[in-house]
């Protein structure tokens, strides 16, 4: 359903095994700054009703995210470290088209968020699946499904919004950039790295 260019290995999850905190703490500002991008979308395309509308609900569900990581942290006796860089998200950042109209640039922050929400729920699948603790693994499991949700609504919002875009041929290319910077993740206990 993704179409991603490569699977995560499973043993990824033997690197996050060896640091829970890391990993949690990494997650919890994953799902900040996704709920941060939701927000942005509201604020340069308020006159976007429906697309409005969509966005404060995934911020909203973003920020219920965090929440529960962070409530898992506390429950494991864990603390929640200082905010991480994301350098997957910031190598797909300068793949984002900066020129073009406004709905061009919209077309393309929307398929930016589609990606980093198609990496995140593959990697959520990779956790659920492979994780041994039991509670993490159901946690990452209906994360993913909300992830996937998250994914499909980005791409139908680039779809619905596309003026002079082939939304079809740029996921495209952004399916096939991704694949060509995910080989420098998958060796950290990071969400995306």
């Amino acid at each position: 359903m993704l179409g991603l260019k490569l699977a995560t290995d499973p043993r990824w999850v033997n690197i996050v095994e060896s640091n829970i905190e890391e990993i949690l703490t990494d997650h919890a500002w994953c799902e900040q700054k996704a709920a941060s991008n939701a927000i942005s979308l509201v604020t340069y395309n308020s006159e976007l009703e429906e697309l409005v509308t969509e966005m404060l609900v995934i911020a909203r569900e973003e920020l219920e995210h965090l929440q529960m990581v962070h409530d898992l942290i506390k429950k494991k006796g864990l603390t929640l470290g200082r905010e991480r860089k994301d350098h997957y998200v910031n190598e797909l950042f300068k793949f984002m088209k900066k020129d073009g109209s406004r709905k061009d640039a919209l077309c393309d922050r929307l398929l930016f968020s589609a990606m980093i929400e198609a990496r995140s729920c593959e990697r959520f699948k990779v956790l659920s699946e492979n994780i041994k603790d039991e509670e993490l693994a159901k946690f990452y499991r209906d994360l993913m499904i909300s992830e996937a949700g998250h994914y499909t609504t980005f791409l139908g919002f680039a779809r619905k919004y596309a003026d002079n875009v082939d939304v079809d041929k740029r996921w495209k290319e952004w399916i096939e950039y991704e694949g060509s910077i995910i080989t420098n993740y998958g060796k950290s206990e990071t969400v995306h790295g």
